[in-house]
């Protein structure tokens, strides 16, 4: 963020005399200014095109020699299937790259900031702590969108021009148009999404405990490592439900059978919603008694 978009004249009237909009899109501009965001964003988009190749070459013996696990069998699925392809991407990439995204977007939010100085210009500008948080959740919540969308796309053509038109079907064997199959990959891209943002609300949390961005990317990578172990443990079947990464890798399934599933989808959706909600407070109850 420019100290020169931060210091417009101060109305008399105290704070948010700049309006959202021109925050939000000086913080866009400063964001996709950042090698490293446009390094992640650029590799996320690869990693479908690298699939898509992959399976082509090893064709159907090399998924199906795997491990027996929901990954394993996703990308089973994905030979020869067009649809599967960008999904199958997506939540593989799930388990570390994309969380690795939206924590690097919260660290370099507030963290970030903190280290090189401006975020103090944000503190002592004619903004409200609220809308700076506001600002700061957007920009965290569109990076989060590129990387998805980024994937779809180079998925999605990856998976056409190797497979067809032909090849939009579902694990339950019916067919779909090209219409209805994109419609699919959206809801996924969309439920991802929102597991996202949930990422970047603690990463925004604990950014705004401290000046040391990669502290937070350790941080909330850690706590993701953490979730994995834990909910392989039977005996904490109780605190399962409560892992924000609980069903990250059977959940999008759900969207590629055939009526569509929802229990899963439902259940992850409201404890990302909780995760977002709490994450959110915790930096706003921080930033409102910060001075720089």
């Amino acid at each position: 963020m420019t100290t020169a978009t931060l210091t417009a004249p101060v109305s008399r009237t105290g704070h948010d005399t700049v309006p959202l909009p021109r925050l939000v899109a000086a913080e866009l501009r400063w964001i996709f200014r950042r090698p490293r965001t446009l390094a992640v964003l650029a590799l996320l988009a690869v990693v479908p095109i690298v699939i898509g190749i992959g399976l082509t070459l090893v064709g159907d013996s090399g998924p199906d020699g795997g491990p027996a696990d929901a990954d394993a069998a996703l990308l089973a699925s994905a030979v020869n299937n067009a649809l599967v392809l960008p999904i199958a991407a997506l939540t593989m990439t799930l388990a570390l790259l994309l969380p690795l995204a939206s924590a690097m977007a919260g660290a370099d939010a507030l963290a970030g900031e903190a280290a090189h100085g401006t975020l103090r210009a944000w503190l002592v500008a004619p903004v409200s702590r609220g809308r700076l948080l506001v600002v700061k959740a957007i920009g965290v919540a569109v990076v989060c969108v590129v990387a998805v969308l980024a994937m779809c796309v180079t998925g999605v053509v990856t998976g056409l021009i190797i497979n067809g038109t032909g090849s939009l079907f579902t694990l339950s064997g019916t067919t779909l148009s090209l219409g209805a199959a994109l419609g699919r990959i959206l809801l996924v891209a969309g439920w991802i999404v929102l597991q996202l943002w949930a990422v970047g609300a603690v990463a925004l949390a604990v950014s705004s405990w401290t000046e040391h961005p990669m502290l937070v990317v350790a941080s909330v990578l850690a706590g993701d490592i953490v979730f994995t172990i834990l909910g392989f443990l039977t005996s904490l079947d109780w605190l399962h439900p409560f892992l924000l990464n609980r069903n990250w890798s059977e959940a999008p399934t759900e969207i590629l059978r055939d009526p569509i599933g929802g229990s899963m989808l439902t259940e992850g959706a409201l404890r990302a919603a909780c995760y977002i909600v709490v994450g959110l407070s915790l930096a706003y109850g921080r930033l409102a008694t910060r001075d720089g």
